[in-house]
């Protein structure tokens, strides 16, 4: 190993993840949205000797960064001489034969989601979310962005591929455990991990829908049965985001941005961005890095709403911990941009100073941004 990887394997190792006070601002809903990671890098294996988070810090500590490439057994990058994988098979859109007509709300929502314009949690229905990305997919393709379908904006969504996907389920889709997660952070952090609820809650999450919409698009259909045939949207293809020069997270739409060199907007996701009590703390700030599935260290004191019965506590990691599956560490202490065990209530409920998305939309973000990436948290 040379001098430089080993330092750079050092820092990556050791760097420390501030944590922040990133829940509900909704004292019944305190739960939900705590503190994040204690340390992160900047995205491969994390070695089991890099040190863990101290445990009266508040915040989840990585299971996962990116490390450069190492002959002691660590995870290496793939370089250009990797062998490119075989194209995936053209998805045969079947919209039509579900009964779902082509100009719906909810080819819309899929296509926007496939365009990088996310409209949060699909359900069919619109809304707030859908009128912001359906407006910010239209400025990214110069048309005026009125946040409606018109047929200019069908033109550009078409181009898309298809929206709605057969889907075979798996051994892996249906094997849980699915467990009831307690409300209560101390009762939470009695548990070995925070997994998925329920089988429609993972698929959910999978094809970024509500159960709610899975549900109707597969009536009657065994969802505990391996080989069950569903109807699904077609978003578990979609490529990550290029590489991004700056992100913005605008507290008047609630929105967070990717943009290039040129300022031009190329990816957004809706967001909740803090509250009265716990605000957006708005500049120029930067990435440190980012921790995937981390466990999240509780500290009550920096909760205005905690429970006053409440001590210090380890979270276990899972989807529905409360930062969810990825963190990506600012440089103003104590903050980050997360995920979230509620994907439905993303800018419709408040957080705790933090920058909350979608648990897939986070993990999209996480990918398009490195170390030093500047983000600028706006009115």
């Amino acid at each position: 190993m040379t001098k430089n990887t080993l330092t750079a394997w050092i820092n990556a190792a050791l760097m420390s993840m501030a944590a922040t006070a990133c829940a509900q601002s909704d004292p019944s809903a305190q739960a939900e949205d705590a503190s994040p990671p204690a340390q992160a890098t900047q995205t491969a294996q994390m070695p089991s000797t890099a040190p863990t988070a101290p445990t009266d810090t508040t915040s989840p500590s990585p299971t996962t960064a990116e490390l450069p490439a190492s002959p002691d057994g660590m995870a290496a990058p793939q370089t250009d001489a990797a062998v490119p994988s075989p194209p995936l098979p053209v998805a045969v859109d079947v919209s039509e034969a579900a009964g779902i007509a082509r100009d719906s709300m909810l080819r819309a929502q899929i296509l926007l989601d496939r365009a990088h314009f996310s409209p949060g949690e699909i359900d069919g229905s619109g809304g707030s979310n859908t009128r912001k990305a359906i407006a910010g997919f239209q400025r990214s393709k110069n048309l005026p962005d009125s946040g409606e379908l018109d047929a200019a904006t069908w033109a550009a969504l078409d181009a898309g591929g298809a929206a709605l996907v057969n889907y075979s389920l798996t051994e892996a889709d249906v094997a849980g455990p699915f467990e009831p997660i307690p409300a209560d952070m101390m009762e939470k952090s009695k548990l070995p991990a925070l997994g998925y609820t329920s089988v429609e809650e993972a698929l959910g999450e999978k094809f970024h829908a509500s159960p709610t919409l899975l549900k109707k698009l597969n009536p009657d259909k065994d969802l505990s049965q391996a080989g069950t045939e569903l109807v699904v949207p077609n978003v578990t293809d979609i490529a990550a985001p290029a590489k991004a020069a700056k992100v913005v997270v605008d507290k008047s739409d609630l929105t967070v941005s990717l943009t290039d060199a040129a300022g031009t907007v190329y990816a957004q996701y809706p967001a909740s961005t803090g509250s009265k009590n716990d605000p957006l703390p708005i500049g120029d700030w930067k990435i440190n890095g980012v921790a995937r599935n981390p466990d999240f260290y509780y500290s009550p004191k920096l909760f205005w709403d905690a429970n006053p019965a409440h001590a210090k506590a380890k979270i276990p990691a899972g989807p529905n911990n409360p930062v969810g599956t990825v963190w990506v560490d600012l440089s103003k202490e104590h903050y980050g941009i997360h995920g979230t065990p509620e994907p439905s209530r993303i800018s419709k409920s408040q957080s705790h100073g933090c920058i909350r998305l979608t648990n897939w939309t986070a993990n999209m973000l996480a990918k398009a941004v490195s170390p030093g990436t500047p983000a600028l948290l706006q009115e």
